[in-house]
């Protein structure tokens, strides 16, 4: 049991089969729900997007309420090797990729809902227009999640890898323009951050109160 709590890979993915096994047993052997049907599609979508969004969401969270704050309490000899060349490029790759996972399941879950362009639109080709508040919430939420990623894909990340030279791709980069964009990166991470509250708000609403 030891030597299976130490590897990370082996507890992700022997996690993940449980996970997937637990469902097909409940969704196609307790319920009795078909392979093919609406409903069996919704509830793995929705499962995988809850899954991206507790990785995109928890690191953004670990960065703005744990790292950022605390690497300064950091001797500077210790906080480059250690957070700057490891643990942040690591970090980032799990966090913009949680970022488009989200975001992918996401949009499959509202299409395959049948309301991913009523919401896109916040109601506007609903019969008659905005009719659905449910449309509406949820839509506000989406575009939120849409800006959220948007930020970290086009933003963040980019600004990320000029200010630590992740892969050595900016090896001559002056220090001030690093110093730059290590504060826009991290000022749109504070952005993030104060979006994804009204977020989960119609993420999570939407499917109880619309």
């Amino acid at each position: 049991m030891s030597a299976f709590l130490s590897n990370l890979r082996y507890v992700a993915w022997t996690g993940l089969a449980v996970g997937v096994l637990f469902f097909l047993w409940y969704t196609l052997g307790v319920r009795g729900i078909a392979f093919g049907e609406g409903v069996f599609w919704e509830a793995g979508l929705r499962w995988l997007h809850v899954l991206s969004g507790i990785m995109w969401i928890g690191l953004l969270y670990y960065f703005n309420f744990v790292q950022t704050p605390n690497a300064p309490k950091i001797p500077e000899e210790h906080r480059g090797p250690a957070i700057g060349k490891v643990i942040t490029p690591a970090a980032l790759f799990w966090f913009r990729w949680g970022a488009m996972s989200t975001l992918f399941f996401g949009l499959l879950l509202a299409w395959n809902q049948n309301y991913l362009v009523q919401a896109l639109t916040l109601g506007a080709i609903d019969d008659p227009p905005f009719a659905a508040p449910k449309h509406i919430f949820i839509g506000i939420g989406m575009w939120l999640a849409i800006v959220m990623w948007f930020n970290v894909w086009f933003i963040i990340w980019p600004n990320q890898q000029k200010a630590l030279n992740i892969d050595n791709k900016y090896p001559d980069l002056a220090a001030d323009a690093k110093t730059k964009a290590a504060k826009l990166a991290g000022q749109f991470s504070r952005v993030n951050t104060f979006l994804s509250v009204p977020m989960l708000v119609a993420m999570t609403g939407a499917q109880t109160l619309g």
